[in-house]
């Protein structure tokens, strides 16, 4: 018999909403569930950071964290369950619905004690991803390792965990060549902001970092929104300023042309200073159109017919 006795009884599910297709319920679980009705609701796919950010939204987090005589519960063990229950959910359409209940949470992690789950025989044979999933997964298939004489890097799609990089990678940013990617003088970023432009909908947007293979530091940025139709992409670049002149901003443009030729984007284009010199000539290298912006003279508009 399992005794636990200052475990936190909680509850990881899955259903489909109408709407928004599969979804990821956290919360306070157990015989009182419905009672308590203390849960956050999340879309698959989750990372750790939206996972952790699942827990918070609900009381019983405060819980976990621990009071009196009893530890905080694993938080680690907790994330990671919530993102195998999404994982599931995303990797395999024919799931309708699933509840562990409870799960209890201590200090020394975490053990299912019950779970059931509902199957749609007519899905079973459907290939993953998920075709009902709202947002679309990580796409993992573009990352690979790049070496630039001296850099090496590691290529791959932007997670929100990359939130963490942030500082210390504007830390080794100019204000010159921060004003140059954002077209004015600009140093303060927001936490909101951040969140932004690491938390994508891959359908339609997507950003490369380049990693250092050795210390995990962000060495520069690659982004790429795209129109619903797909018409059109605009893509930016920012490559740390004491790393500039490797090769990591043409490994990045490369990449981006790729994607979104894979994506079926059928024109990219990014708006450009025009006293940016070295990111024109990097544009005209590799076939973008270069006019003036006729109502903003200060501005050039490259374009690339993929």
């Amino acid at each position: 018999m399992i005794e636990r006795p200052h475990a936190q009884e909680l509850i990881i599910g899955a259903s489909l909403d109408s709407v928004f297709g599969p979804v990821i319920l956290f919360g306070a679980g157990g015989t009182a569930v419905e009672a308590l009705d203390d849960a956050g609701i999340g879309l698959p796919p989750l990372d750790a950071a939206l996972a952790g950010d699942l827990i918070d939204a609900t009381r019983i987090s405060r819980l976990l964290k621990g009071y009196r005589d009893r530890k905080p519960a694993d938080r680690a063990a907790i994330i990671a369950a919530i993102q195998a229950i999404s994982a599931l959910t995303a990797d395999f359409g024919a799931i309708r619905a699933l509840d562990v209940n409870p799960l209890l949470a201590d200090e020394d992690g975490v053990i299912a004690l019950d779970a059931r789950i509902e199957i749609d025989p007519a899905k079973l044979d459907e290939a993953a991803p998920n075709r009902a999933l709202a947002i679309r997964p990580y796409p993992g298939d573009w990352s690979e390792d790049v070496d630039l004489g001296p850099i090496q890097a590691h290529l791959r799609p932007i997670r929100p965990d990359d939130l963490a990089l942030y500082g210390d990678f504007f830390a080794r940013v100019t204000d010159e060549d921060l004003r140059l990617r954002f077209l004015s003088p600009r140093r303060h970023f927001p936490d909101q902001m951040l969140k932004r432009l690491t938390q994508l909908d891959y359908d339609r947007e997507m950003a490369f970092v380049a990693t250092d293979r050795n210390t995990g530091a962000l060495m520069a940025i690659g982004r790429l929104n795209a129109d619903p139709d797909k018409e059109k992409a605009e893509y930016a670049l920012l490559v740390r300023s004491d790393l500039q002149g490797q090769g990591l901003g043409w490994t990045l443009l490369r990449r981006l042309i790729d994607y979104a030729r894979a994506e079926g984007v059928r024109r990219i284009e990014g708006v450009i200073l025009a006293e940016n010199d070295r990111m024109l000539q990097m544009a005209r290298d590799f076939g973008f159109t270069i006019a003036r912006n006729a109502d903003d003279l200060r501005l050039t508009t490259a374009s690339l017919i993929l």
